[in-house]
């Protein structure tokens, strides 16, 4: 017997003693002890794992949401999701975007820089394909109009999402860069302000055989992308020769 001393209320009680603890028998050992055999080693069974889902860890988990968002604005708009839709979408918990996005505006936002730097990128190297700057421009409306058909999401994004621009420098830096690149083709061609409204003039001709592409107004859908790409490069072409002289 071991002697307990406890301390209740500020009073020690002494002498107090408990009696030895057996360690508990398990069924196997108890039957054993029963027939004179051997106890047998008890088998230790794991805990049952949650089925509560966890999500998935991406380690790049800003591009899987961008991904996730992509595809939900592909099938229903640049407004038609959730931040909640885009995580559940990747895989991963409805708090893990917040790692990288304050908000649904802020996915938008990022991905918003992402098709201006992709615009960027092809309308550049399309202007670099002839150096007749009449023909640059032409390619500029071609790419333009593919670019809307090739990654409609994106475009779809840059153009009606709506986004403040104020609250993201990035994006709105992005923006300036696309068509201020073709600026010195469009100098080649007319001088001053004309030379802003000549870009103006031939990409939103673009953007609206985009938008004719899109409601199926140009034709068979095998032949409405050759189309559109043709009525770009014509108009553009016309838009460059019915400039003042300089």
């Amino acid at each position: 017997m071991k002697a307990v001393h406890l301390t209740v209320n500020g009073s020690n009680l002494a002498g107090m003693t408990t009696p030895p603890v057996e360690p508990a028998k398990t069924v196997e050992s108890a039957e054993a002890a029963d027939s004179g055999q051997p106890a047998k080693t008890a088998k230790t069974v794991p805990p049952p794992r949650s089925t509560r889902p966890t999500g998935r860890h991406h380690g790049d988990l800003r591009n899987a949401l961008e991904r996730a968002a992509l595809g939900l604005v592909a099938e229903r708009g640049a407004h038609g999701f959730t931040l909640a839709e885009a995580s559940r979408r990747a895989g991963v918990s409805a708090a893990a975007p917040y790692k990288h996005f304050a908000d649904r505006d802020a996915l938008l936002a990022s991905l918003a820089e992402r098709g201006y730097r992709e615009q960027h990128h092809r309308f550049s190297a399309a202007v670099r394909r002839s150096p007749d700057p009449v023909e640059q421009l032409a390619d500029f409306a071609a790419a333009y109009v593919r670019f809307a058909v090739e990654e409609r999401a994106l475009f779809d994004i840059t153009f009606s999402a709506g986004i403040d621009k104020s609250r993201y420098p990035a994006l709105a830096s992005a923006g300036d860069q696309v068509l201020t690149a073709l600026l010195p083709t469009a100098r080649r061609l007319a001088s001053g302000e004309h030379a802003v409204d000549l870009i103006l003039d031939v990409a939103s001709a673009a953007h609206g055989l985009a938008l004719y592409h899109r409601e199926g107004l140009l034709g068979p859908p095998d032949q409405a992308l050759a189309r559109a790409e043709s009525r770009a490069r014509s108009t553009a072409r016309a838009l460059a020769c019915a400039l003042p002289p300089r």
